[in-house]
């Protein structure tokens, strides 16, 4: 007779074995690439001619997102443009731009990364002349108004002031710059604007010319002598 041992041993050993099949399956399944292509850096969409916008809580329009394309990334849910260009709104403020040729968005849409001949422009007000800031790198936080940079800027103030810095930071909802090295700043006070004399116009007596006052012409007495009748006239008788 067979014992209880004998009996069991290979109902045991063949679960064991299943365990570490489904074990070694599993280990090399999560190291491997999946069939599906999801762990590789593939695109699963593009876009052309993409644009996107922002508004705030009262629905005034924030930015506007804009790029000749617009790539998708699944496995880090990242998104590349090409040529992408930023506008930013303030009210009662003129607007700001940003472009440059590549960017990147984070999965999230908090970050906006612009690289190569990345420009800044901030249009003149009655006060300050157009701002530019040129670099090669730029950060964006577009919820906080806040940019960023670890590169070397150029920022131009019309009309003649020129920065040069390395690293940057701009928070536009308290209207600061910060520049952290080798700043170096070139100004030129504007010349006064020149003002046309003025001809000096002959002035023009309002009193009246005093009229010439003639005189009252005087007849001259003639110098004949009147002859007076002697002869008597004869009464009638």
């Amino acid at each position: 007779m067979l014992t209880r041992t004998a009996i069991f041993f290979p109902l045991v050993m063949a679960v064991l074995l299943a365990l570490i099949t489904f074990w070694v399956s599993q280990t090399v399944e999560q190291q491997g690439n999946k069939i599906d292509g999801s762990n590789r850096h593939d695109p699963d969409y593009t876009m052309n001619n993409f644009v996107t916008t922002q508004t705030d809580e009262t629905g005034k329009l924030r930015y506007v997102l804009a790029a000749t394309e617009m790539v998708h990334y699944p496995d880090d849910d990242s998104t590349v443009l090409q040529r992408p260009r930023l506008t930013q709104f303030t009210t009662n403020k003129p607007y700001s731009q940003i472009e440059g040729l590549r960017g990147y968005i984070s999965s999230d849409g908090e970050e906006i990364e612009l690289v190569d001949n990345v420009k800044v422009v901030r249009q003149a007000t009655e006060e300050k002349g157009e701002m530019q800031v040129l670099t090669e790198k730029l950060i964006i936080f577009p919820k906080q108004d806040l940019v960023k940079t670890s590169s070397p800027v150029v920022i131009k103030q019309a009309p003649k002031t020129v920065i040069h810095a390395t690293g940057m930071t701009y928070d536009k909802k308290k209207q600061t710059l910060q520049l952290f090295k080798r700043v170096k700043v070139h100004y030129e006070k504007p010349a006064a604007k020149s003002v046309k004399p003025i001809k000096a116009m002959p002035l023009k007596s309002t009193l009246a010319k005093p009229k010439a006052v003639k005189k009252p012409s005087v007849k001259q007495k003639s110098s004949k002598k009147r002859t007076v009748s002697t002869k008597k006239s004869r009464s009638k008788k």
